[in-house]
């Protein structure tokens, strides 16, 4: 009995607060999102090396290694829409919780990154 209640806190613990999946969105979705809100950004988070080989259009490049000191450099305020993308979503998870922990409010990113496109 303790077993089972320790293992549903433990899951508990790692869904909802290391694991925070409300804020990804299909491929399909950014592009609607970018649609329907023009101010929002589309951010590869990945490499400037990798997003000259291949991105998305209309997606600005700031490595996740730069984002503190670059970010208010292309946006108008913390509540501006990101969109973040990387390879595979590591990055871009990793970003999107980088920015949330600065403020940032509209963040997402896009599920799987472009290895899922």
């Amino acid at each position: 009995m303790k077993i089972k209640q320790i293992s549903k806190q433990v899951k508990h613990v790692f869904t909802n607060h290391f694991f925070r999946y409300e804020d990804q969105i299909s491929y399909m979705e950014a592009r609607q999102m970018m649609r329907d809100n023009p101010l929002a950004i589309l951010l590869d988070v990945r490499s400037k090396q990798e997003y000259d080989e291949y991105h998305l259009d209309g997606a600005v490049c700031i490595p996740t290694y730069e984002l503190t000191n670059e970010i208010s450099n292309i946006t108008m305020g913390k509540e501006q829409t990101i969109i973040c993308y990387c390879q595979s979503g590591a990055r871009s998870r990793k970003a999107v919780n980088l920015l949330r922990k600065m403020g940032y409010q509209n963040l997402y990113e896009i599920k799987g990154g472009i290895d899922n496109l």
